[in-house]
This record gives C-alpha cells, sequence and structure tokens, in this order.
C-alpha cells in the first residue's frame, strides 16, 4: 500500500520535487511529517509499534538469526522498544546506535529499557554498556533504520544528519534493510517519489502498521 501526495495525513502538497532542490524538497517534507507525527497520542503510537514489531518479527528475514541492528526511538519516531525486546526475548543480540568520543559512531548491546538515556537533547536514547566500533554493524544479520517517508524505489527520508547513510556502508552483503513508517508514510515514486542522492543507501523492506512492501531490486 502507499499513499501519494494527496493522502489522508500528510500535508505534501506544497512539495514539489520537479522544482525545488533535493535538499530543499527533503527539509520540506521532513516538517510536514514532523508535524503529522506529533499530533498522534502515546496510545495510538504504542498500538502501532506493536503491530510493527509483529509484522518485523513475522518476516522469513527475522526467523533464526543470531544479531539484528536497531535504532532506538525517540517520541515521534515509529516506536522500537517491543521490537527491540521482542528480539532479545527471541535469543537475538540487539547492536543500537551509540556515540563515542569525538562523536565517533559505533554500537552497544541492549540490555534493558533503564538503561536508555538521553545522554544529549536532541540525541536518541543510548545503552551504556561496551563501545563498539562502526564496523560491528557487519554482525547484524536484520538492520532496522530510520525514517520519515520510504517510496516504492526504496528511497529512504532520514533525519537530515546522514548518520545511517555513512554507518550502513559497513553492512554486511545481502544483509536486509528495513525501514519502519506509518502507512501514510510510504509513497509510490512514480507519483511522489523522494529525491535520492549519492549518498542515499536505499531499503529492502518498507514495514507499516498494516502491511508489508518488498523493493525490487
Amino acid at each position: 500500500m502507499w499513499v501519494c501526495d494527496n493522502g489522508p495525513m500528510t500535508p505534501l502538497s506544497h512539495i514539489d520535487p520537479r522544482t525545488m532542490p533535493p535538499a530543499e524538497v527533503k527539509s520540506a517534507w521532513r516538517s510536514a511529517v514532523r508535524r503529522v507525527r506529533l499530533q498522534r497520542s502515546d496510545r495510538k503510537n504504542l498500538e502501532l509499534a506493536e503491530a510493527m514489531r509483529d509484522r518485523v518479527m513475522e518476516l522469513p528475514e527475522a526467523q533464526g538469526i543470531r544479531c539484528a541492528s536497531v535504532y532506538a526511538s525517540r517520541s515521534y519516531e515509529p516506536g522500537t522498544l517491543p521490537l527491540i525486546e521482542a528480539l532479545v526475548a527471541a535469543g537475538v543480540d540487539v547492536l543500537l546506535p551509540r556515540l563515542g568520543g569525538g562523536l565517533q559512531r559505533g554500537w552497544s548491546y541492549y540490555s534493558s529499557p533503564d538503561d536508555l538515556v538521553e545522554r544529549s537533547p536532541g540525541r536518541p536514547p543510548e545503552p551504556s554498556g561496551e563501545f563498539l566500533p562502526q564496523d560491528r554493524l557487519a554482525d547484524a544479520d536484520l538492520i532496522v533504520v530510520p525514517a520519515l517517508a520510504a517510496d516504492t524505489r526504496g528511497t529512504r527520508l532520514g533525519q537530515g544528519a546522514g548518520w545511517y547513510d555513512r554507518t550502513l556502508m559497513d553492512a554486511r552483503p545481502g544483509a536486509p534493510i528495513l525501514a519502519l513508517v506509518y502507512d501514510d508514510e510510504f509513497h509510490d515514486a512514480a507519483h511522489l517519489a523522494i529525491p535520492r542522492e549519492n549518498h542515499d543507501i536505499p531499503v529492502s523492506i518498507v514495514v507499516m502498521p498494516s502491511s508489508v512492501e518488498r523493493i525490487a531490486p
């Protein structure tokens, strides 16, 4: 399922990728999606997070894996704690993003929700365990990345800092990359394509509360 620019929730009618520079399109798109996301209640967010957890856990790619990388969600992002805890309960080691000294990108293993701390304003919650270097992402059999939108080409609209685009260079070849988005944030690229720049790494699966979309190579 996808929603085009006349969808029921995301106000994207003022965004024209044909006439605006890619960076400007992405910035406007991010602002529009964040405004909609902030209107959802905590109860609704939890309900949607649990639906996405179930869809991920049912994927063939999630069966029998040993390690997964999952982002620790902020309040306006599709919630990942239900998914993280389901993976851990299934015996999966879960890598969460972590910043080291000098803003070095890396990872730590998830241990408990109480261990997740927002270490500075605006940053996602981070675990406190051993800091692991960026290339440990190659351990992950499944990679779940944050997104503000995705389209049928597999283009992901990230938060704008480029953290995951740089980090995904270390993903093991063939490891599935999943984006979690709400139903109204998945778009038909034939009608409303997210601008893709050279540094943008596409995803292979888009998971929504109501459905799963596999992206053709």
